[in-house]
């Protein structure tokens, strides 16, 4: 039998959940107000938390000054291509490791974890040798082959708990009707896992669309830096430029919070379907 909840109880949850959104909430509030502030007005005492005059020229000033415009259109290319490329790559890399044995195999999946707990700027050394002999430093071509890289180990330990999750039986009952196990992956499991790839091209989007260490390194014009390195350059030895951070800093939450909203029902089928194993 459930007991109710008594009043208190209710009355502290509710105010507990309340505090917590507040605090969740407010930096991005905060964020939001001081770009559309007046330059002039950003650092005003007493403080305001509401300007008395809205303006838009924070977020102009992006498009005028900074080339913001090019910005997005290499983050959005670099995040999107890399997302797919190691989506792909992972779902098969995933299927060999749940549907066969092999000798090695525990260790493969033992070093893909390792991998996950290395910091990356161990490796910033070698690979940055590496890009400039094959002359891909500054070249978004060799940021999305990091990418890539960088995406596939946490992916193809996701998505393989999504293939264990999946009956063998599926698969056997395709090939029993003709279908080649290349087919059976393809027109059969692929479907079934809709929810899970899904779930996996948002992570390793979001991922390479917030990635700031490696585009620092690897790209140095402004014809092909990311938004992560251009938020960075508002920052200078003197000074920083908050209005422009912040309007810059609104317009990079925005596309991620648009493709969780679409694909947040994709997203917690995929999680929870891959959490669980019958």
């Amino acid at each position: 039998m459930i007991s109710k909840e008594s009043v208190p109880g209710r009355v502290a949850r509710v105010s507990f959940l309340a505090a917590w959104l507040l605090i969740t909430v407010f930096p991005l509030y905060w964020i939001t107000i001081t770009s559309l502030k007046r330059p002039g007005d950003i650092f005003t005492f007493p403080i305001a938390y509401w300007p008395e005059h809205l303006s838009l020229e924070n977020y102009t000033g992006l498009f005028r000054d900074h080339q913001f415009g090019v910005y997005i259109a290499n983050s959005l290319v670099v995040a999107a291509v890399a997302a797919a490329a190691a989506t792909a790559i992972s779902m098969l890399s995933a299927y060999v490791l749940a549907r066969f044995e092999f000798r090695s195999k525990s260790a493969l999946l033992m070093a893909t974890l390792v991998t996950q707990m290395i910091p990356a700027f161990i490796a910033l050394g070698p690979l940055y040798l590496l890009m400039t002999d094959l002359d891909l430093v500054d070249n978004r071509l060799g940021l999305i082959l990091v990418y890539i890289a960088v995406c596939i180990p946490f992916c193809t330990v996701m998505l393989r708990g999504f293939f264990e999750n999946i009956p063998d039986a599926l698969e056997e009952a395709a090939m029993i009707d003709g279908l080649s196990r290349f087919r059976a992956l393809f027109q059969v499991l692929f479907p079934v896992m809709k929810p899970g790839i899904i779930a996996a091209f948002i992570f390793n989007f979001v991922n390479c669309w917030n990635e700031l260490f490696l585009s620092v390194t690897l790209m140095n014009s402004d014809d092909h830096k990311t938004i992560p390195t251009a938020l960075n350059g508002f920052i200078s030895s003197f000074n920083i430029d908050w209005g422009s951070m912040s309007a810059a800093a609104v317009l990079t939450i925005l596309p991620t919070m648009v493709l969780f909203a679409f694909a947040s029902r994709h997203i917690v089928q995929g999680l929870t379907s891959g959490a669980v194993k019958e």
